[in-house]
């Protein structure tokens, strides 16, 4: 018979994270909010990581949408007589 059993196997995160759960009580309430809070900073990571790609992509819409209101060198070159009398 061995003289050590494995607990937690299976699951190391248990075995990592089962005494700050049992301090706070180990109840499904604490659990549920240990996992609301892994999950909002998730989240955070996440928006701060799409920020920038989001900021890329409405540049690069921009360049493309307005790169036709600029003037092109042979209207430039033109006399321009609008709006004059």
């Amino acid at each position: 018979m061995p003289t050590h059993t494995k607990r937690f196997t299976r699951f190391p995160i248990i075995r990592r994270f089962w005494k700050p759960a049992v301090a706070t009580g180990a109840s499904g309430t604490a659990a549920a909010v240990w996992f609301e809070e892994i999950l909002l900073y998730g989240e955070e990571i996440l928006a701060l990581i799409f920020i920038p790609i989001l900021a890329g992509v409405i540049y690069l819409f921009d360049i493309f949408i307005f790169k036709s209101q600029m003037p092109r060198q042979e209207d430039l070159s033109k006399p321009n007589n609008k709006g004059k009398n």
